[in-house]
């Protein structure tokens, strides 16, 4: 949730960029200077870049150096800066201002990165010596966050570490492109951006910087009476620690805090916070709802605050352990006895806040992260940093997105807002955070609860009171005034028409990073055009379920896509083929073999193997045009990339048995099962059952990172949790795994596939959306994917489609649905309000689309019967022109 956090600033209803938020932080002065005489300049929304325009060229990789610099100090940093690398003819570039530089050092920012207002490039070893001497002298007194990737050098605010230059990519270990540099052997190896120093094995430490490395690894724990074990949490602002006291043998919590790092809406960096948390502590000592305060001290600058250690689970983990609605074996006796434990955990916790209120205190930061429940059933809260005195009748200026009071809450009755939101909560997991866009929705949740759970009607009623204030109800925004009928409410044909309204209302041609708002994801290279996050994604779900063209916004793509910035992917759902496809379904052919063209001239063949960004999507891409073009050529390509994959692939035991993290993932987008469908669609052209044996290899591959559920589902392994979802997770892998059954019997693949499909018995899924969400279990069982054998409708999908009440929103008269994190709505394929409306579209559209490349094989007998509306829906055939088949549906 960090990384999405700083987009929800710009904007109330929508992810967007950061730096576009109208606030009083706006670009440093220095934007604005003309570019010296013999420079170039380049901006981006983060950066701005400066460097000679005639000279030696900068080499591709080498020693860097940072200037860290607190908000206070930021200008005069970079004046120094600035003066200094244009006198020596110095390439470097700055962060555009001070907006930038709160958000990129927030608590929520990645660690690695933080704190670095200026990189500087020096041209070899002799020219970052003399750039070391000659800034620390300028620089100092300036005071900044200690930059954790880099070296410190000296004790200003000077940095260094060694990486990329210039912007080179190679296939990371999850089989994802990632920044790269050269190794010893003159081969791309990913740039690694971590959050301790190091030195690559090809290169050697500069002699300049050998005391501050020494001087670095001379700040020990050593001399402390506490010994860490283990890590429980990392921030921006610090980690927190769990120890044991030497003296005593005890168990104890360290929380650190980083100086000028971590700042809260206020400015507060983390040692501010960890004071005031240790001073709120001591005022509440003696209470068995908060840790005891232990000690606090001082080492390497970095401030620790020394807690009682709580054994014991924070509550969103044993919601998340006993919550029966996501399991496929859910009996109405679960229901009830999960009930009576999470009514008594809510009175438990609000016992808990009303002591602190006794004793002065709001707890500011109320969550079910935030308490602890030991096995003999204490509760504590924790994490005091952003609690208040209720005397100063004041807001947090942190808090849980899900939780936070609106401004119209103050003093308790912030904590009084977080309890009510945690009444609903506990049954409704994470779709509190809607109440963020449109607070009324909390009324159609509480009849949502009081639906599924035996929850007193009076208990949900006082919540919704909480939530909705005793004052006058402000209006909603205009866009959110009216509220359609959500899916299982109304006929498809009605639905439909409001999520088109809702989709086509939120576009932005003026703008050229983005036609519609989507996920973050869509403001790295390419994410505004592309089929996952971008138009193209949209554009096809649009036309897919009935809407007809949109000239205006397919020009937009166009002119993005064959013109495209540098940096933009190549593959299917994250680049160029994808849209390419797109526009091709979309009666655009020559725009879209121009695309292909394009792709075709860029090195392709280092790309990763899977099917969102790799050569497997690519492939199909290719084979697609070949049959509807007849070029021969696009065969051929396929055919050397079906090649590919087969020598790259390996058996069966090649992966490890876990999915993501340091390893490569699984599943149909980012796993094996993506060259598996490649496979499968060069058999059924060919004939070549070795095609159909490399495609079981692969998917046993998928397999093998899968793992069995209590209930009996089989679903991806990530070690933390386990996926039921069509990108990486179990039924994205059983759609393909239903395929091979289409040309070849396999008890072992039959097995596989009715567990795969099992997970679509749990009754509750967190997010809405196509690839990690509820919209991605309705398509992957209209697509044909169920656990039994029957044919005909799967009883599960008017389940499901109803299923998508908990997540549905107005919007401009027509209705849409939140995206990843659901702390903004998304229009987006594979986050939001398109994917949910593909997904439909698949389940009840008399015209069933399917993912590309994805559906049943037609040749398979019965393999379409399974794909029928479930009974009661509406499936009228509506008089209007498909694009994409030049007929009437």
């Amino acid at each position: 949730m960090d990384a999405y956090e700083p987009y929800c600033l710009a904007d109330s209803l929508f992810y967007d960029k950061p730096t576009r938020q109208q606030t009083d932080l706006s670009d440093f002065p220095m934007v604005d200077r003309p570019v010296p005489a013999g420079w170039a300049r380049h901006e981006s929304d983060v950066w701005m870049y400066y460097g000679p325009a005639d000279g030696p060229r900068l080499p591709d990789q080498g020693w860097k150096v940072h200037v860290s610099a607190c908000l206070d100090d930021a200008e005069r940093a970079l004046e120094a800066c600035w003066d200094y690398c244009l006198e020596r003819g110095v390439a470097f570039k700055y962060l555009r201002g001070r907006s930038v530089l709160m958000l990129t050092n927030s608590k929520s920012a990645s660690r690695g990165g933080s704190g670095k207002l200026v990189t500087v490039y020096p041209r070899d070893e002799a020219e970052l010596e003399t750039v070391l001497r000659d800034l620390d002298e300028r620089l100092a007194g300036v005071q900044g966050p200690y930059i954790l990737s880099d070296l410190r050098y000296g004790e200003g605010p000077l940095f260094v570490r060694y990486g990329g230059f210039t912007d080179r990519k190679c296939i990371g270990k999850d089989g994802e492109l990632v920044p790269a540099i050269e190794n010893g052997d003159g081969e791309l190896v990913p740039d690694i951006r971590t959050t301790t120093f190091g030195v690559p094995e090809w290169t050697t430490l500069p002699a300049v910087l050998e005391p501050h490395l020494a001087a670095r690894n001379a700040v020990t724990t050593n001399g402390l009476p506490y010994d860490v074990e283990n890590v429980l949490h990392f921030s921006n602002g610090g980690g927190v620690y769990l120890g044991r006291d030497r003296r005593t043998g005890d168990r104890v919590v360290l929380k650190e805090g980083r100086p000028y790092a971590g700042l809260d809406a206020a400015g507060r960096h983390a040692v501010t916070r960890l004071e005031h948390e240790r001073d709120i502590l001591e005022r509440l000592a003696g209470l068995d709802v908060v840790p005891a305060v232990l000690d606090y001290f001082v080492l390497g600058e970095h401030h620790f605050l020394v807690e009682e250690f709580i054994d014991g689970n924070p509550l969103q983990r044993l919601l998340v352990e006993r919550y029966p609605l996501t399991r496929a074996t859910c009996t109405e006796q679960d229901v009830e006895d999960y009930t009576a434990w999470a009514l008594d955990a809510v009175a438990r916790t609000e016992d808990a806040v009303r002591r602190l209120h006794e004793r002065g205190v709001v707890f500011g930061d109320l969550h079910p992260n935030n308490v602890l429940v030991t096995g003999e059933g204490r509760f504590v809260l924790i994490d005091f940093e952003v609690a208040t005195l209720a005397d100063d009748d004041a807001r947090a200026m942190l808090a849980n997105p899900a939780f936070a009071a609106p401004r119209d809450r103050s003093g308790t009755a912030v904590d009084e807002y977080a309890l009510a939101c945690l009444r609903l909560g506990m049954f409704a997991p994470m779709t509190t955070v809607a109440l963020l866009m449109h607070r009324p929705k909390v009324k159609g949740l509480a009849d949502l609860v009081a639906e599924t759970f035996p929850v007193p009607r009076a208990y949900l009623d006082e919540a919704c009171a909480a939530i909705l204030g005793d004052g006058p109800a402000e209006p909603p925004p205009p866009a959110l005034a009216e509220d359609p009928p959500p899916p299982g409410a109304a006929p498809w044909c009605v639905v439909r028409d409001a999520l088109h309204r809702a989709i086509l209302a939120s576009a932005t041609p003026e703008r050229d990073d983005r036609l519609f708002p989507g996920d973050v994801a869509q403001f790295s290279a390419g994410g505004g055009v592309n089929i996952a996050h971008g138009a193209a994604g949209v554009l096809y779900a649009l036309a897919e379920t009935g809407s007809g063209t949109v000239p205006d916004y397919e020009d937009w793509l166009c002119k993005r896509v064959l013109h495209p910035e540098q940096g933009v992917p190549l593959g299917f759902y994250d680049g160029l083929h994808g849209t390419a496809y797109v526009l091709e379904r979309l009666g655009r052919r020559q725009e879209a073999l121009d695309v292909v063209d394009i792709c075709l001239r860029e090195n392709w063949e280092l790309l990763g193997d899977n099917l969102y960004s790799g050569i497997a999507g690519i492939g199909l891409n290719l084979l697609h045009l070949g049959d509807t073009t007849g070029e021969a050529a696009f065969g051929d390509t396929a055919s050397r990339i079906v090649q590919m994959l087969g020598d790259r692939l390996g058996g069966p035991g090649d992966v490890p048995e876990i999915s993501g993290g340091r390893h490569p993932r699984a599943g149909l987008m980012h796993g094996s099962s993506g060259p598996a469908l490649l496979f499968l669609h060069a058999y059924e052209r060919t004939g070549d059952t070795a095609l159909l044996d490399r495609a079981a290899d692969a998917l046993r591959q998928d397999l093998r990172r899968c793992k069995r559920a209590s209930d009996g589902s089989l679903q991806v392994n990530q070690d933390w949790r386990l996926l039921p979802y069509l990108d990486e997770g179990s039924v994205g892998i059983g759609l393909v795994v239903a395929r091979y059954l289409a040309h070849r019997r396999d008890e072992e693949f039959e097995r596989a596939r009715r567990d795969l499909a099992a997970v679509a018995r749990s009754r509750f899924f967190v997010q809405p959306g196509l690839f990690t969400g509820r919209a991605g279990i309705i398509a992957a069982l209209a697509m044909g994917l169920r656990d039994g054998q029957d044919d005909g409708p799967d009883p599960l999908l008017d389940h499901h489609v109803r299923g998508l009440r908990w997540h549905a929103l107005p919007y401009t008269g027509g209705l849409a649905f939140t995206g990843d994190q659901l702390l903004r709505m998304s229009m987006d394929l594979a986050t939001g309000t398109a994917g949910v409306l593909f997904a439909l579209g698949a389940a009840l559209a008399a015209r069933r689309p399917f993912l590309p490349f994805v559906g049943p094989f037609v040749g398979a007998e019965g393999a379409l019967a399974k794909a029928t509306p479930p009974a009661g829906h509406d499936r009228e055939r509506f008089a209007h022109t498909n694009p994409l088949e030049g007929k009437e549906v």
